[in-house]
């Protein structure tokens, strides 16, 4: 937001600031934060999503955004960069209503602010849903448990996909992403800080993701993610992706008691950074020998490509599904995994209200 200053203050300003510019105009730095970063491309990826022969362009440095909001008088600097519904999609778009955002946590001051806050344009356009309109390259007959069904679809990305057009994924049913970030204790996928910055631009609901390596201590991995990926409001709980992977350089399978033991250390130690529980990704082979039976409490995105979700997790409670990694769409070249929320435009609203 800008200022406007006094004409007398302005005039008295000016030319300090020029001759400040002139001098500072002949000092660069050699060293960016890129630099920093470990080069080279990780074989950690989820099984999901294959190597493209094409060369991918390196990842933009995304500016880190923070902005807050809260229910009392004070006015804090923030920036929302959602993209409203063109006029080509709105046949496609349903808008949430007041009665869809929980309440925040803190108790209303009275005679100040509303117990439930208007939604005024910007937010309205932030949170509405478009209907999925993706096709798949290698269909499932799911039957009466089609994610056709699900009302809130989104999709995953890693640096495999290249270049997106973020509005229009958008525009074709990608409510939410989730953003490859990191994987192993050096790995940052050199896509991130693009995708990260341009889902938001589109205002697309994003989190992010780190894939889980077996050979590298879980607080060395959890610094790792957490120097790389913003502490942003609006932000989706982090993910942690926990599967077996063929490709990996590290052979060695731990029990099943240290299994348990490495992911809980990571999830607390990003639980205590981000204050939100991460959500588990996992695959029904990992699934059926680790995780069956385990951390009841935490929220569920359930890799299931052949059959419902419930034929190959039993018994488990899940968030999100992932139904398809040959799923297609107008913004991306080649294929793209695709993923609904479980439960209604209502659930969803309520659901991010509370867990961002």
């Amino acid at each position: 937001m800008r200022v406007p200053m006094r004409f007398s203050a302005l005039s008295s300003i000016v030319p300090a600031v020029l001759i400040a510019s002139f001098v500072l105009s002949g000092c660069t730095s050699g060293a960016t934060p890129e630099a920093l970063v470990p080069q080279g491309a990780s074989r950690e990826t989820t099984s999901s999503v294959r190597r493209i022969a094409a060369p991918v362009p390196s990842g933009e440095i995304g500016q880190i955004i923070a902005s807050a909001e809260n229910n009392t008088a004070q006015l804090q600097q923030h920036e929302l960069a959602w993209a409203a519904p063109d006029a080509q999609s709105q046949a496609f778009v349903t808008v949430p209503q007041a009665g869809d955002l929980t309440r925040p946590a803190e108790k209303p001051v009275a005679m100040l602010v509303p117990a439930v806050p208007a939604i005024d344009a910007q937010q309205a356009a932030r949170g509405a849903i478009y209907r999925q309109r993706f096709s798949d390259a290698k269909p499932i007959n799911f039957g009466k448990a089609s994610p056709r069904n699900h009302a809130v679809h989104g999709i995953d990305v890693s640096r495999w996909q290249g270049e997106m057009d973020w509005a229009k994924l958008r525009s074709q049913g990608a409510n939410f992403a989730f953003i490859k970030a990191t994987d192993g204790g050096d790995h940052l996928d050199p896509m991130f800080k693009t995708n990260w910055r341009r889902a938001k631009e589109a205002g697309i609901r994003r989190g992010a993701y780190h894939f889980f390596y077996w050979c590298r201590t879980a607080g060395e991995q959890a610094d790792w993610f957490i120097r790389n990926v913003p502490k942003e409001p609006g932000a989706l709980p982090p993910v942690i992706d926990v599967e077996y992977n063929g490709e990996s350089s590290c052979k060695f399978k731990l029990s099943r008691a240290k299994t348990l033991e490495k992911m809980q250390v990571f999830m607390d130690k990003l639980e205590r950074h981000y204050g939100q529980r991460p959500i588990i990704y996992t695959a029904p082979d990992f699934y059926a020998d680790k995780l069956q039976g385990e951390f009841l409490n935490y929220p569920f995105w359930l890799r299931s490509v052949a059959a419902h979700p419930s034929k190959r997790y039993p018994d488990r409670k899940w968030l999100f599904w992932q139904y398809s990694g040959s799923g297609l769409s107008q913004g991306v070249n080649g294929k793209i995994d695709l993923n609904v929320f479980r439960g209604s435009e209502r659930d969803w609203h309520k659901w991010v209200a509370k867990a961002t």
